[in-house]
């Protein structure tokens, strides 16, 4: 990521709710009330934490008749199953400081 890339992840990523998601989705696809569950938060909020995240290029989502599940974008995703981290190419963050 470069520039105004950078900075709309590094915005997105500035809640601990969106952190906290990050982090579940680093391990599987989940959907919206799956997320919301393990939050325990609301789908509503939930919901709006993930366009955010996904608006700033941090996530993918893909439909599945009435569901949306989503998982953290692959070029993401590829760079962290090698070595643990959140490479934005700004900043680099260790996946297991994220909060839980």
């Amino acid at each position: 990521m470069k520039g105004l890339d950078c900075i709309s992840a590094l915005k997105a990523l500035g809640e601990e709710t969106r952190l906290r998601t990050l982090r579940l989705l680093f391990d599987e696809t989940l959907s919206v009330t799956e997320i919301a569950e393990r939050l325990s938060a609301s789908e509503y909020n939930v919901s709006k934490h993930l366009r955010i995240m996904r608006e700033a290029g941090l996530l993918e989502m893909e439909k599945r008749g009435q569901q949306r599940l989503y998982t953290v974008a692959g070029h993401l995703k590829s760079h962290a199953a090698k070595n643990g981290t959140l490479d934005l190419g700004c900043c680099t963050f260790r996946l297991e400081k994220l909060p839980k």
